[in-house]
C-alpha cells in the first residue's frame, strides 16, 4: 500500500481525479487524531491512500502545528509501506525556477519544537539518515518524470525551517552557504518518523517562488511570493500542481510493480536482533 501525502495545493485538487474514493476517515492514534485519510481506487484498478497535510479546504494548519506523528502512525495503521509526499518550497538557486520539479536527495533540519520521534523516553530511535529519502522512490520519480517529458532536477538539498514565519534574507544567505537549494517547512519530521516505522519515504517538490533575497520582491499587502511572480511563472507553478494526479498515478504503477528491496524496510532491525522489539510494531511504543 502507498500513501500519497499531499502538500501545498492538495486541498484544492478534486480527489476524484485520482480515482474512485472508497472511504474517508480520521484515525485515532496514541498521538492524537490524524488528518482525514482517503482510500482510493484508480481506473487502473490499484488501491492507495491519500492524506492532505495542511487540511481539506485550504491551508488550515501551518507546518509547525501539523500532527505529524498521528499522520504517519495512521498511514502505518492503514497498511502503507511507502509514502510519497509533495511539497512546494522556495528556491535558493536561480537555476531552480518557479514551476520546476525537484527530487531532493538530502536535507538540513532547522526546525526547533517538533516531535521528532515516536520513542520518547525509550532506548530506540538511533536510525541512520543516509540515504535520507528512499532510493527506490527517487528512482521511480526520475523514471516517471522522464517518461512524461517534464523537466526536473534529479537532486537537491532541502532546508526545513520551523515556521510559520518566512525566512529572513540573512537566513537564506546562511542556508545557501551550507549547501541548501530549497527551503520549506514540511518534510521534517515526516521523513524521520517514517523511518522509525520502516516505511519508505520519498518526495517531489515543485518550486513555488524564489526565497527571500534571491530576487528583489517588493512587499505587497495581502499577498505572498506567488502573487508577486510574473504571470508566466505563476502559470507554470499552477501547471506543476495540476499535474500531480497524473504523476502520482503513473508513479504508483511503477512502485506497485516492484517489491521493496531498499534499506527502509530494515531500519529497526538492530533492535529486533537485540530483542528490544518484536514484529508487532504497535508494541514498540
Amino acid at each position: 500500500m502507498i500513501l500519497i501525502l499531499g502538500g501545498s495545493g492538495a486541498y484544492f485538487l478534486d480527489k476524484e481525479r485520482f480515482g474512485k474514493v472508497l472511504w474517508k476517515k480520521r484515525i485515532e492514534t496514541p498521538f492524537g487524531l490524524s488528518n482525514p485519510v482517503y482510500k482510493i481506487k484508480s481506473l487502473a484498478g490499484f488501491e492507495f491512500l491519500f492524506l492532505s497535510r495542511h487540511g481539506e479546504k485550504d491551508y488550515e494548519v501551518t507546518a509547525p502545528f501539523v500532527n505529524y506523528r498521528a499522520n504517519i502512525y495512521a498511514a502505518k495503521e492503514c497498511g502503507a509501506e511507502r509514502i510519497v509526499a509533495w511539497t512546494g518550497p522556495g528556491s535558493m538557486r536561480e537555476e531552480f525556477k518557479p514551476g520546476d520539479y525537484v527530487i531532493p536527495d538530502d536535507l538540513i533540519d532547522f526546525t526547533k519544537k517538533r516531535n521528532y520521534t515516536f520513542f520518547e523516553n525509550k532506548g530506540l530511535g538511533f536510525v541512520r539518515q543516509n540515504p535520507v529519502f528512499c532510493p527506490e522512490i527517487r528512482a521511480a520519480l526520475k523514471e516517471v518524470l522522464t517518461k512524461m517529458g517534464y523537466d526536473f532536477h534529479p537532486g537537491g538539498t532541502y532546508v526545513c525551517t520551523e515556521g510559520p514565519r518566512l525566512e529572513t534574507p540573512a537566513e537564506i544567505r546562511m542556508y545557501r552557504k551550507l549547501g541548501g537549494d530549497l527551503v520549506g517547512m514540511t518534510l521534517v519530521p515526516e521523513v524521520f518518523l517514517a523511518k522509525e516505522l520502516e516505511m519508505c519515504y520519498g518526495t517531489v517538490c515543485y518550486v513555488t517562488n524564489y526565497a527571500e533575497g534571491i530576487k528583489p520582491y517588493e512587499f505587497k499587502a495581502g499577498i505572498l511570493f506567488e502573487g508577486m511572480l510574473p504571470e508566466e511563472q505563476k502559470k507554470l507553478v499552477d501547471k506543476a500542481v495540476s499535474r500531480f494526479p497524473e504523476i502520482m498515478l503513473s508513479l504508483m504503477e511503477v512502485l506497485y510493480s516492484k517489491d521493496r528491496k531498499c534499506p527502509c524496510k530494515d531500519t529497526m532491525k538492530r533492535y529486533r536482533i537485540k530483542g528490544m522489539i518484536g514484529e508487532d510494531w504497535k508494541a514498540w511504543f
